[in-house]
């Protein structure tokens, strides 16, 4: 019997599950900081969006996703003089601020909040994906990163802050699209926004 096609079978299984492993060895930590609104309507609690939303520059918006990343790494000098990041372990904070409404509301005005809130979470969790995959990159091209003639180990950690920087640009372009399309006319948070805001008027409760 021919058991090489089994023990074939067999490595490429391990090889899978090793890789799966390694990439679900951390998963982001994730928060919510909501910040309170109130208001009867919908109209004024999106007014009051407007008047205590979280500051982005210069001007407030309905949500907004950040994070904070550390890191442990091991550099690891080689008696031929080279140097290698041997691991790289991330902790990943990603935090939503979201609104939250104090007060009651009215059953059509409370339907039309949750309708509200549901796609502004969605849209602000891809924003925590995007930043996620950006995360599994640099652990990527971390691992394994190694320099010659660097008993020091600055080298390889001056050519790792080459890919972090890509990578941190990339992340920030793609979260940029990502808002230009879904808040651009027609786009998801365009829609959400119009829906809401008349989504009470002119209704019994």
């Amino acid at each position: 019997m021919d058991l090489s096609g089994i023990r074939i079978s067999i490595i490429i299984v391990i090889t899978a599950v090793w890789t799966s492993s390694a990439w679900a060895g951390w998963k982001p930590i994730e928060r919510v900081e909501p910040y309170s609104i109130s208001g009867a309507t919908a109209l004024d609690l999106y007014r009051s969006i407007g008047e205590r939303g979280p500051k982005l520059g210069i001007r407030r918006v309905i949500a907004y996703t950040d994070f904070r990343l550390t890191w442990r790494r091991d550099y690891q000098p080689r008696k031929d003089g080279a140097c290698v990041l041997a691991s790289a372990k991330p902790k990943l904070i990603i935090t939503y601020r979201l609104p939250q409404v104090s007060g009651s509301l009215s059953s059509r005005t409370s339907a039309a909040w949750e309708r509200f809130i549901e796609g502004v979470r969605t849209h602000e969790q891809v924003h925590g994906e995007i930043i996620t995959d950006m995360v599994k990159k640099i652990e990527a091209v971390s691992i394994g990163l190694r320099t010659e003639n660097d008993p020091g180990c600055q080298k390889v950690r001056a050519e790792l802050q080459k890919h972090l920087g890509r990578l941190s640009r990339e992340q920030r372009q793609r979260s940029r699209e990502f808002d230009r399309v879904e808040m651009g006319e027609g786009g998801n948070v365009h829609r959400l926004v119009m829906e809401f805001i008349n989504g009470d008027r002119g209704r019994g409760n």
